[in-house]
């Protein structure tokens, strides 16, 4: 039995959403949705766990803030003090509200590029590497699931009349 991949093509995405809900209903397992803009609740509905990248973020400007008060630390407290409008500079903690725009500023800035990278990493956005998009139509106004016929137990027949019974407005289907 060869493996296919049946996409469903939708112009609105509440039909769309209405659809999932309706297939997963009748056990037919979602494989992706492709959409110009987010879909709010497709993803419990098609199985996408909820993500982490909040705990990640924080993790990034944790890392910030700590490369900025050490590097402040070393260089202003330890390194090359300075008597500054007569601000004490023996220790840290006497220089702290003069720190705060610096690690805020480093806060930010480590979290910003650590999102980023982790954004490409997951997502396998490597140089070079072309990002999968099944039909150039969901970048602009169409919605679109994918469905491999290797993870559902119906066959590719029953898939595609449940689409097209539930609003698909066009049917497509390829060889995996």
């Amino acid at each position: 039995m060869s493996k296919k991949v049946i996409y469903g093509l939708f112009d609105d995405e509440e039909i769309l959403l209405k659809s999932a809900k309706d297939m997963v209903s009748k056990g037919v397992r979602i494989k992706d949705v492709f959409s110009p803009f987010p879909i709010h609740g497709i993803d419990p509905v098609i199985g996408v766990p909820r993500t982490r990248l909040a705990i990640g973020a924080f993790v990034y400007g944790a890392t910030g803030l700590s490369l900025a008060w050490l590097m402040m630390g070393y260089m202003l407290i330890m390194d090359w003090p300075m008597d500054i409008g007569g601000k004490p500079s023996q220790f840290f903690y006497m220089n702290l509200p003069a720190f705060v725009p610096v690690s805020f500023e480093m806060t930010v800035f480590c979290a910003a590029h650590g999102m980023a990278l982790t954004y490409l990493i997951v997502n396998r956005l490597y140089p070079g590497q072309q990002p999968h998009n099944p039909d150039n139509r969901t970048t602009d106004d169409k919605f679109m699931v994918q469905i491999n016929t290797g993870d559902n137990k119906k066959t590719a027949e029953e898939i595609k009349s449940m689409l097209s019974s539930t609003g698909a407005i066009e049917i497509t289907e390829k060889e995996a």
